[in-house]
């Protein structure tokens, strides 16, 4: 069994959590999404793919006035109506030192027997060299990609748990590691999604895309 066999959605069809889902820009205020169930909805999004099983993401949830002032230090004002209506923002950052706990995350596989000895030494010898040597735009490639398949999962099982989301990028990205208190070199920021309960009668707009013969070709 594994640790979201008993995980009860709000919503459970997957054809409206698909299609159904558009950015909220404006929340009711009122709602408050307790912290257990953000760390909970954070942690299932986390079964999102990552590149090499590195993992290269980090979180950073803002659920109060005070996190929510430093927010205002670098996000572009176009966007404070999601900020101030929320329940909380998530920020997304990628993690350039993701693979310095990469030995430790396998060999504790190994150790409880979901990997084989000979699978293990392969990790070792192929992965780990991989990032230990990899260039910084390496890293930064995999904790761009890390981070947006995690996010994208993070608001589908938003909707799941009955909410609605926003991903913005609408901000000063050279400020924020430094302003929510991470290393600039070592954390990059990706997105930030705020999360919450629609405010009642706000017209949003619902946008269009472009056919899709437009964007693809086979080959």
């Amino acid at each position: 069994m594994s640790n979201f066999d008993n995980v009860k959605f709000a919503n459970n069809d997957f054809k409206d959590l698909i299609f159904g889902r558009h950015s909220i820009r404006h929340y009711d205020p009122s709602v408050k999404i307790p912290r257990d169930q953000l760390k909970e909805m954070l942690a299932e999004a986390t079964t999102a793919p990552s590149s090499c099983n590195l993992q290269s993401w980090h979180f950073i949830v803002v659920d109060d006035e005070a996190g929510k002032a430093k927010l205002k230090q670098f996000f572009m004002k176009f966007n404070y109506p999601q900020l101030e209506s929320s329940s909380a923002i998530v920020l997304f950052f990628g993690y350039t030192d993701a693979f310095k706990k990469y030995r430790d995350l396998w060999q504790g596989m190994y150790d409880r027997k979901e990997i084989t000895h000979e699978m293990l030494e392969k990790i070792f010898a192929t992965f780990l060299p991989l990032y230990e040597h990899a260039s910084r735009d390496v890293l930064l490639s995999d904790g761009y990609r890390d981070c947006g398949l995690v996010a994208m999962q993070f608001m589908l099982l938003a909707r799941a748990y009955g909410y609605e989301t926003n991903p913005m990028g609408g901000y000063d990205w050279t400020k924020a590691a430094a302003i929510m208190g991470l290393d600039p070199e070592k954390y990059f920021p990706v997105m930030a999604i705020a999360i919450g309960k629609p405010e009642a009668g706000a017209h949003e707009i619902t946008t269009n895309r472009y056919p899709i013969d437009e964007m693809m070709q086979f080959m």
